[in-house]
């Protein structure tokens, strides 16, 4: 698709500032994700529009893991399009590691997770996370391989085809194969929103744990406020539809993090603040 003349991009070479440890050589980090301005609106019959985005900013900073929440409908979904090149901004400035998203994807530096897991129903948990490597035109690694089934526990599995494996064995795989060409960035849109809470909250666990071996550079979509608070170094709350930033909070709480965190006072009142702000912007005025 061919962005719309308004939408600003960057030229496709990496900026000298941008170096290898994500500085500007002064010792300021600069962001992994950055989205300034940015606006997206939607065609409909008849000559009208929907619009998603509104002049909305904020940014990632390298190794670390937000989360977004928001109602239903406030563009969420549509960020991470934007940020995966899989949608172009009707206005603003969208760039990761100071390039446009398409500059990323083309070098598969993306990885993505969605709430339907999209294994190829044909191939074993094997062979959906070797895909990437196809796609690529790459040899398969089969050490790399056999570490991502093992870290997201599918170890035994390797053979079984997704009609064979649970919901949440599926998105265990879906994770894998994300991760599986090391990506600059972790995309998740509701990758647990489909499960049962028991599961959802063990794979949560489960997250934390791998998202801890490799450190990347996460964005998380979700409207599980508890879920947000678990995993994410910062929470981003965003108005109703069209979507901007309402409130941006630091969380307190240090890594690894286990379940007992979620018996905590803070917690506690960072999920009453931030259900009370959901809340506020359902019910409006």
């Amino acid at each position: 698709m061919k962005p719309p003349s308004s939408a600003r991009f960057v030229s496709s070479a990496r900026p000298a500032e941008w170096t290898a440890e994500h500085g500007n050589g002064s010792g300021e980090q600069r962001p992994v994700i950055s989205l300034r301005g940015v606006s997206k609106a939607f065609p409909l019959r008849r000559g009208h529009r929907v619009t998603a985005l509104d002049d909305l900013s904020f940014e990632v900073r390298p190794e670390e893991f937000v989360a977004l929440i928001g109602p239903s409908g406030c563009g969420k979904s549509t960020i991470l399009r934007l940020i995966a090149s899989l949608e172009a901004p009707t206005s603003g400035t969208v760039l990761v590691e100071g390039r446009p998203p398409a500059d990323l994807a083309r070098e598969h530096r993306l990885g993505v997770a969605f709430q339907d897991h999209a294994l190829l129903p044909w191939l074993s948990a094997w062979d959906n996370v070797a895909l990437p490597y196809r796609v690529a035109g790459r040899r398969p690694d089969r050490d790399r391989i056999a570490h991502l089934l093992q870290l997201v526990g599918m170890t035994g599995f390797e053979r079984a085809r997704p009609r064979q494996l649970s919901g949440g064995m599926r998105q265990r795989v879906a994770i894998a194969r994300a991760l599986v060409l090391d990506p600059d960035v972790l995309l998740l849109d509701e990758p647990f929103g489909a499960l049962d809470a028991v599961t959802r909250r063990h794979l949560n666990v489960e997250l934390q744990r791998i998202w801890a071996e490799s450190r990347i550079t996460t964005l998380l979509v979700t409207h599980s406020v508890d879920e947000a608070l678990f995993l994410a170094d910062r929470v981003i709350v965003l108005s109703s539809r069209p979507g901007r930033v309402r409130l941006i909070r630091e969380l307190p709480f240090v890594r690894p993090r286990d379940r007992s965190i979620i018996r905590t006072p803070e917690f506690h009142a960072l999920a009453d603040e931030l259900t009370a702000a959901l809340d506020e912007i359902t019910e409006g005025p």
